[in-house]
């Protein structure tokens, strides 16, 4: 595949241009407890104030950044008749390309300007989810592109990994121990979504979207971004904009580890503006097993936090997030078609309004 290029705004930029905490992993790597630790502590920093932070020194090789872009850009310019064989709505597991007009329930009211191809941690055929009918586990799909399984596979494989590593320091910075996280990790619902943008003459309106405003769904997001548009609540509830900036991820704290550490984390909501023009973006999001009980952690349970924060199952959260964002699901809903019926309120308990258009 030939190596995507990056733009000459974004080569512009530098960590001078952060407007959000910098943050570098490097210590992470170390073999030296202080090093792990003063890493952690600004996690958890960045985790308690804005929710959002740039990474630094995650180990990514740039060459397997510049092979992903080419990827999501060989799959993306493939005719719509080649892409549409691979629609996920013919997966009972939502595995494979999503076109942008199955991109939130009350479309075409509403339009996001984005189509995607998503594939999650690989479950086996046999997984007893996957043969229950159950959404979000099991074996991914791939399309019918020379080296690109390979390619995505090791982007998935890496970036999860430098996620398990997030995961050990923002437990180290809670003060829990590591496997009272990772035991809810076996066959995770972790999804990496090969966004592309889709240009368009449209303005850009509450309705009219790159992607609407949310929390995520999972424990953090960890992103790559190719390009500007990517707007983030800060503390004053005011929009600001999180631009990419060359060798960096920006990672963002998701709806568990709000619940997990009763409130301390800041599960912070974003949108992607349509600014009309192509944007590649491959966001990961790092979650837990379906069936994962989620609630605040022994440490931090008090009336109040479980009264906050009561009970629920990673899955089912996705779920009732999911069938609001793609129609083939709200469609399936409303025929009887998911399994279980998801009987859940439609409301994000994590949603705050931005003050600022």
């Amino acid at each position: 595949m030939a190596r995507a290029t990056i733009s000459e705004d974004q080569k512009a930029l530098t960590l001078d241009d952060a407007t959000l905490p910098v943050i570098d992993l490097s210590g992470l790597f170390s073999c030296e407890a202080d090093d792990k630790a003063r890493v952690a502590a600004a996690l958890g920093d960045a985790a308690r104030t804005s929710g959002f932070f740039y990474i630094t020194g995650h180990g990514v090789p740039e060459t397997l950044i510049e092979e992903m872009f080419a990827a999501s850009k060989a799959f993306h310019s493939k005719p719509r008749s080649f892409k549409m064989k691979y629609w996920s709505g013919f997966t009972t597991n939502h595995r494979g390309y999503v076109p942008f007009e199955e991109n939130g329930s009350d479309f075409p009211k509403s339009i996001n300007f984005n189509e995607a191809w998503d594939m999650s941690y690989e479950a086996p055929e046999d997984h007893p989810d996957y043969l229950a009918g159950w959404r979000m586990t099991g074996p991914n799909i791939w399309p019918d592109i020379p080296g690109w399984k390979d390619t995505v596979s090791t982007y998935y494989d890496t970036i999860f990994d430098l996620g398990l590593r997030l995961l050990d320091a923002l437990a180290l910075e809670l003060g829990v121990e590591p496997e009272e996280l990772t035991r809810h990790i076996t066959y995770p619902t972790s999804q990496l979504r090969l966004l592309r943008y889709v240009p368009n003459d449209m303005p850009g309106t509450k309705d009219l979207v790159g992607i609407a405003a949310h929390s995520d769904f999972e424990c953090f997001t960890i992103l790559l971004q190719g390009g500007p548009g990517l707007q983030v609540m800060n503390a004053e509830d005011v929009w600001i904009e999180a631009p990419p900036i060359p060798g960096c991820f920006i990672v963002n704290i998701g709806d568990i580890f709000e619940t997990w550490s009763g409130g301390q984390f800041k599960s912070t909501q974003h949108r992607v503006i349509n600014s009309g023009n192509e944007r590649y973006s491959f966001p990961l999001f790092f979650g837990l097993d379906y069936h994962a009980v989620v609630e605040p952690l022994e440490k931090f349970r008090t009336s109040e936090t479980l009264e906050k924060y009561p009970p629920m199952k990673a899955g089912e959260h996705l779920m009732r997030m999911s069938i609001n964002a793609f129609r083939y699901m709200a469609e399936a809903k409303a025929a009887g078609d998911l399994v279980p019926d998801y009987d859940v309120p439609d409301e994000n308990p994590f949603k705050r309004d931005a003050k600022a258009p």
